[in-house]
């Protein structure tokens, strides 16, 4: 019997066919990547700081709906297309996010491409809140 379940919410952009915004199993959420765009899948203008904001305020509508929320991460991995320029500019937004002094793990990565000519692709690992 599988334990898994599918994270949906209209409230966030919609995934592509070959994925879900999110699954729940075992106590954790495990998100899929997250880019700055719009539910049209328009990446935002503003450069990485902006597609950074966009990506992280979708992925706390995913992660609210799967009953979670970014106190609950555990481990973060960032994806950048151009590391050197970028990097100080996406942490800039990124601790925005979070709690000083509670960071989670992560893992930052540049990559050669992302989806929709994106600059950054967040996704994540947490904790189902408990009630």
């Amino acid at each position: 019997m599988s334990t898994i379940k599918i994270v949906s919410t209209s409230d966030a952009i919609p995934p592509l066919p070959t994925f879900s915004q999110a699954t729940i199993s075992k106590g954790h959420v495990y998100a899929s990547g997250n880019i700055g765009c719009d539910k049209d899948f328009k990446i935002v203008e503003g450069g990485v700081q902006a597609q950074t904001r966009a990506a992280l305020s979708n992925l706390a509508i995913i992660l609210e709906a799967a009953g979670s929320g970014f106190k609950h991460i555990v481990k973060a991995n960032v994806y950048l297309t151009n590391m050197p320029r970028d990097f100080a500019l996406m942490n800039s937004v990124y601790m925005e996010f979070f709690e000083a002094g509670k960071m989670p793990a992560r893992t930052c990565v540049g990559v050669a491409h992302l989806p929709y000519g994106a600059e950054v692709e967040i996704e994540c690992i947490a904790e189902v809140a408990s009630t």
